[in-house]
């Protein structure tokens, strides 16, 4: 090696020398950055997170730019189950402290946004999470290192050229550049992170909105009742969140514009793909829309008062009016700039440009090691559940955070062991109160692991059910002796935008039709193996698992409680017992006695209660009970009877009580 490669390879060995470095660095202190922050913080982990803002949630500081959040804040349930109460709170993050609920931080149903900022900057400050603000990181690489966890580490670079070494790299940056468009005249348009959003420069205009999102629909909002008219234009019709079921399509709150277009009071929708447009400017400053084939056909450089427009062919072409302005409203997409190409997160693919190439786990496709988190983590789930947004990102991260357990600290997925007579309850409980799992529906399941014979079982909580063929691996547990996985789904033919969900007779009421069932409820899939990476992945169409040895469906319900006897829990405990060959049901003790005498397997409610001498203790309530509902004999009449006798000898003799006459206890 020559004197130039000794001083090159000194240098790179005194640079590494002077790296921090950190199990876990996490970009970004948004909601999903914090969310893995508390999770490192509370299991005692090395990790830093990295902010080029000086205060957690910036994203919240110009976004939505109207300030009305979409995220609904409801502070009233008539429950007291904490759990049960995240369903409707789609804006607190997960942490042990009470105070840390959204709910003390407005009582608005769509809050402002910067209620978010505040309850960011508390959370981060209230769990002393270690963020360092005012750190903008300009570049990250791969540095080969078989020492590493992961066979490299993360080198992140600030923009002072300090740098960071990290074992494992948690992206939580959100989508955070604008989708621009591309066609002559664009650079006219105004974007929805610039245009103005005060009513008054609008008064008396001609705008053309470009875009159909929840971005384009509150830019509408804001300037209906000034302008002349709005008219919003996409390639894609309205996609209405209440009839496709997916959060992030238009919420009811801001689409004032369909009145106002249906009810033709000016304002109007329209389809047409933006890349056969072109806009062009006249002498008076006004925006004519016309087709790019005429800029083409035409000198594209002669002026725009001379361009051909679609109306001079056809004087009833719906965008023959000159607009005042142009605003785009297109969403968001990742920020791959700062990322090394040999990380491979991006395939050059349309969707691949708007999100990074992840698995279901989360982790990159390109680099293990590297996981992203929050809203970029969406195409796991996209158009599908929640995962892009807070309610349901939180679990996700969660998700992550218990596989990075396994993984590099030998911690299995959490987990509770129940005897096998608990399995309905088990069910029935998760499937009332769980959060994780409501707002995360066809992405995290709950799993129940059979142990040998089925005599108990292991419960393990919102699993990405994508990645069910790796279980074993990724949470330490084995599967040997069957499984159950708990989901929720809508019905496969309720949601989407050409739906019509509010038809007649669209609620399913009967036991016997549950697997009709089209809104939210409980589905249970029983397989007798973990189903492996092919079953995985030539499952039927729209099936979010492959196809199981059995399946359940627990009827839908309007009040979304899954409790009522008859309904909803006798059909599940028969579903069990017919997967598992046993009988799930309690009884008394006289009945355990009986089949003591006259089976050759009991019951496990017995073996587990009764032999062992355990079980529900006695009471003179419950004892009269059960005599009054005759489901017990009245054993103080039989010796009322026998003292009787005792002073008759010559009555008749005593009478005689069948064990028979002992029924079950649902």
């Amino acid at each position: 090696m020559g004197p130039l490669g000794l001083l090159l390879a000194l240098a790179l060995h005194l640079a590494a020398c002077t790296r921090t470095h950190r199990d876990y660095c996490v970009l970004g202190a948004g909601p999903a950055g914090l969310q893995m922050a508390a999770l490192l913080q509370r299991a005692g982990r090395d990790y830093e997170v990295f902010e080029r803002e000086s205060a957690p949630g910036s994203f919240f500081t110009r976004y939505p730019r109207h300030r009305k959040l979409i995220s609904i804040n409801k502070r009233h349930t008539g429950k007291a189950n904490a759990e049960f109460n995240l369903r409707h709170d789609w804006n607190s993050l997960l942490s042990d402290d009470p105070r840390l609920l959204f709910r003390h931080y407005s009582k608005a149903y769509f809050p402002d946004a910067s209620d978010m900022v505040r309850y960011l900057g508390d959370f981060a400050k209230c769990l002393g999470l270690r963020v360092q603000y005012n750190t903008n990181i300009t570049h990250v690489a791969l540095d080969k290192d078989p020492q590493a966890w992961n066979g490299h580490y993360f080198i992140l670079t600030q923009q002072n050229g300090q740098a960071y070494q990290c074992s494992v790299l948690l992206v939580a940056t959100g989508l955070s550049v604008p989708k621009l468009v591309d066609f002559p005249g664009s650079e006219h348009v105004e974007g929805y992170e610039s245009v103005s959003v005060d009513p008054e420069d609008f008064v008396g205009q001609n705008v053309l909105i470009l875009g159909r999102g929840n971005s384009a629909f509150e830019t509408a909002e804001n300037i209906l009742g000034v302008t002349n008219f709005v008219h919003m234009l996409s390639r894609s019709r309205v996609r209405l969140s209440w009839a496709t079921h997916y959060v992030g399509d238009v919420r009811a709150i801001n689409n004032g514009l369909l009145d106002t277009y249906q009810l033709k009071s000016l304002d109007g929708l329209l389809e047409s793909d933006l890349g056969y447009l072109a806009l062009v400017k006249d002498s008076k400053g006004k925006f004519h829309i016309t087709l790019r084939f005429f800029l083409d056909e035409n000198n594209s450089s002669q002026s725009a008062d001379a361009i051909p427009l679609p109306q001079d062919d056809n004087d009833n072409f719906a965008m023959r009016v000159a607009y005042d302005r142009v605003i785009r409203c297109l969403g968001w997409k990742f920020d791959f700039s700062i990322f090394n190409q040999s990380l491979r997160l991006s395939s050059g693919t349309e969707f691949s440009k708007k999100y990074p190439l992840i698995r279901a786990s989360y982790e990159s496709k390109g680099s293990r090691g590297l996981f992203i988190l929050g809203t970029a983590s969406h195409s796991v789930d996209y158009r599908k559940s929640a995962g892009g947004f807070i309610h349901g990102f939180r679990y996700t991260v969660r998700a992550v955070h218990r596989l990075l357990e396994h993984r590099h600290h030998g911690i299995g997925w959490p987990s509770t062991e129940h005897p096998i007579t608990q399995l309905s309850s088990s069910i029935i409980r998760r499937v009332n109160e769980a959060s994780g799992l409501y707002q995360m529906f066809s992405v995290l399941a709950d799993i129940i692991l059979l142990k040998e014979n089925a005599t108990a079982f292991e419960y393990l909580e919102e699993f990405p059910m994508q990645m069910l063929a790796q279980l074993e691996t990724l949470t330490g547990r084995t599967a040997r002796h069957g499984l159950f996985v708990i989901n929720m789904e809508y019905g496969k033919n309720f949601s989407g935008p050409e739906k019509d969900v509010f038809y007649y007779d669209r609620s399913v009421a009967h036991v016997e039709d549950a697997w009709r069932s089209n809104f939210l409820h409980p589905v249970i899939y029983y397989y007798r193996h973990l189903p492996t990476e092919q079953d995985m992945r030539f499952r039927p169409a729209q099936w979010p698992l492959p196809r199981p040895a059995a399946i359940h469906h627990i009827v839908e319900d309007f009040l979304t409680d899954w409790t009522a006897p008859v309904g909803h829990i006798l059909p599940l405990r028969r579903f069990l017992e017919n997967c598992l060959g046993t009988d799930l049901r309690s009884f008394y003790a006289e009945s355990c006695f009986l089949f003591a005498l006259t089976r050759q397997r009991l019951p496990p409610f017995c073996q587990q209660g009764y032999l062992k001498m355990q079980g529900l203790s006695s009471t003179k309530s419950l004892r009269q009970h059960g005599v009054e509902s005759r489901l017990l004999p009245d054993y103080t009449a039989m010796e009322n009877s026998s003292r009787w006798l005792g002073d008759h000898p010559s009555a008749p003799g005593p009478l005689t009580q069948s064990l028979d006459s002992n029924k079950e206890e649902l």
